[in-house]
């Protein structure tokens, strides 16, 4: 995969690669009982995740599922109760979605090609790079977050700049060693995360401050692009009946897509599907999405038993001891746990 390196190029790889052998972070779940298939699930649960959010939702996902053969016969709906509370759920519709291509056209074996992972959902070119990488030895670049800002500051390169990607990807194969491909891979994620860090860079400590073109300069991360997020005002009826609840699957493609949640009652159009419950409350909350705050406002029916509904929309009454089977979001997980 790489051409010549420069003798600085030996330098950057073998540094990173020395630091991480005395100073990475071995103790991480996914460091342990290495394959191709766990380091595609903690690559996924990583992307805009921070590590230690991440390690108890990837602990209880292999401990449910720790191979391709237990995956297998995984529904969507199985798949998302795990990833409850881990957000941007995209990212476990795409693990069902690839999983159920391997199944079909790798007979569930895990792809161990580069040009085969990155045509699998979920999967673009610095999370193959990273599996090939790192479950299996072969050199090959990544870019995830922690990498940009090494290498970005590592070259002085201004980001805001149009071909700043490109030069990116360009340096990183460059960077990118042969051997010990393991080490540095693991290396230069764990530089950017624990030393190398957006607002606070240890310099004194990194292994590359020598020739870091931007070492122990103050970085200033402003707020200035980051644009205002939207407010959206939701109006949910959950009705309730001794230990169940009914749910909806959200089919439309916005947040919370394929996930359970209360009848959501658009521009507070009462619906004619519920009878009139025996006592009903009303919460109140906010809840933060990475582009958006939501305003919710959820009025709970309250009914001696469960009823039928005339609707087209997916719904099922679902006990409460059986809510951790469904994808719920966070908040409406939250609400039933705590009522009744």
């Amino acid at each position: 995969m790489k051409n010549n390196y420069s003798t600085k190029d030996i330098d950057f790889s073998n540094e990173i690669i020395n630091w991480y052998i005395s100073s990475g972070r071995e103790d991480l779940p996914w460091r342990k009982n290495i394959s191709g298939y766990r380091v595609w699930i903690s690559e996924i649960m990583l992307q805009q995740t921070q590590v230690k959010t991440a390690i108890p939702f990837y602990k209880k996902f292999i401990k449910k599922y720790p191979n391709l053969k237990s995956i297998a016969p995984a529904t969507e709906d199985d798949i998302l109760a795990l990833w409850t509370g881990l957000g941007f759920y995209r990212r476990a519709k795409n693990i069902f979605k690839a999983k159920e291509i391997i199944k079909k056209e790798y007979s569930n074996r895990f792809p161990t090609k580069f040009d085969e992972l990155i045509l699998l959902p979920g999967i673009g070119q610095s999370t193959a790079g990273a599996i090939m990488s790192i479950a299996y030895g072969k050199s090959y670049p990544i870019l995830d977050a922690n990498v940009k800002r090494v290498i970005s500051r590592y070259k002085n390169i201004n980001l805001e700049k149009k071909d700043a990607m490109k030069n990116l990807w360009s340096l990183s194969k460059s960077l990118t060693p042969i051997n010990n491909i393991f080490e540095y891979t693991q290396g230069i994620m764990d530089l950017g995360a624990t030393t190398c860090n957006a607002r606070s860079p240890n310099c004194k400590e990194c292994p590359i401050n020598q020739s870091c073109e931007s070492a122990f300069e103050k970085f200033e991360i402003g707020n200035k692009n980051k644009k205002e997020k939207s407010k959206k005002k939701i109006y949910f009826t959950l009705a309730h009946s001794k230990k169940s609840f009914l749910l909806f699957k959200k089919n439309e493609k916005t947040f919370w897509e394929s996930l359970w949640v209360p009848y959501d009652n658009q521009n507070l159009k009462k619906s004619n599907i519920f009878k009139e419950p025996s006592k009903s409350e009303i919460k109140n909350f906010n809840h933060t999405l990475s582009h958006m705050d939501l305003d919710i406002t959820i009025e709970i029916f309250d009914y001696k038993r469960p009823f039928k509904i005339k609707t087209n929309l997916e719904h099922r009454w679902v006990s409460k001891s059986q809510i951790d089977n469904f994808g719920l979001p966070k908040p409406i997980k939250t609400i039933i746990e705590n009522y009744g």
